[in-house]
């Protein structure tokens, strides 16, 4: 079941009451600095990101030391952070590209971004919205693609077409709002498993709202 038209922005204004200013919670200092810890935050939660990137910067305060880095000494920094060999050969290997294609500079266009190694629409969608201020899209990672289920913004489950569903149905200006909203969301109130419907302001118009 789809939400109502006429429920959307009802729905877009509680959520704007809840998470008035969205910040990415993932620590960072530039865009290169950014585009690593989303790599690292694959399948991993934003608080060990955290805890792993001051190390790895102190390390490696560049994208021309990454660049040049020793494998196993990357992965020996990362390792809590899970699939830790892909990640760090991505880390390395979308460093060596920026510098040797893009002069050092983490690239602003979607097309580029998906040329760098680890980097696929959500993490583009996450530089381009969250630091460039250049939105292309809405970020989906696992809590928009449940939330934008639950809540009837799509019935897709493939996250590209749930991506291409929130870019008809919710307003450019509100992308790289939405994105960071809905994962907030599904962290305090909307979480896979225990739901707490009755707690949750956007219940009234929720079509998977368990409690009405």
């Amino acid at each position: 079941m789809l939400i109502k038209k006429p429920d959307l922005p009802l729905v877009l204004a509680e959520l704007k009451k809840l998470y008035p200013k969205v910040i990415i919670p993932l620590k960072h200092r530039n865009a290169w600095e950014l585009l690593m810890a989303v790599i690292l935050s694959a399948q991993c939660t934003d608080e060990r990101v955290n805890q792993i990137t001051p190390n790895l910067f102190k390390a490696y305060p560049t994208a021309q030391d990454l660049a040049e880095a020793d494998i196993k000494e990357v992965e020996k920094i990362i390792h809590s952070a899970g699939f830790y060999h892909s990640k760090a050969l991505s880390l390395i290997e979308s460093s060596k590209r920026i510098c040797e294609v893009y002069g050092g500079e983490v690239p602003q266009s979607m097309a580029e971004l998906l040329t760098l190694r680890g980097v696929a629409r959500k993490t583009a969608n996450v530089l381009l919205g969250d630091y460039f201020n250049k939105p292309e899209g809405v970020v989906v990672d696992t809590h928009v693609k449940r939330l934008s289920f639950r809540l009837g913004f799509t019935k897709q489950t493939d996250p590209v077409k749930i991506e291409k569903d929130l870019m008809k149905l919710i307003p450019k200006d509100k992308w790289q709002w939405i994105g960071i909203a809905l994962i907030l969301h599904g962290r305090s109130i909307c979480p896979a498993r225990k739901p707490n419907c009755e707690g949750c302001p956007l219940a009234p118009w929720c079509p998977k709202n368990a409690v009405k």
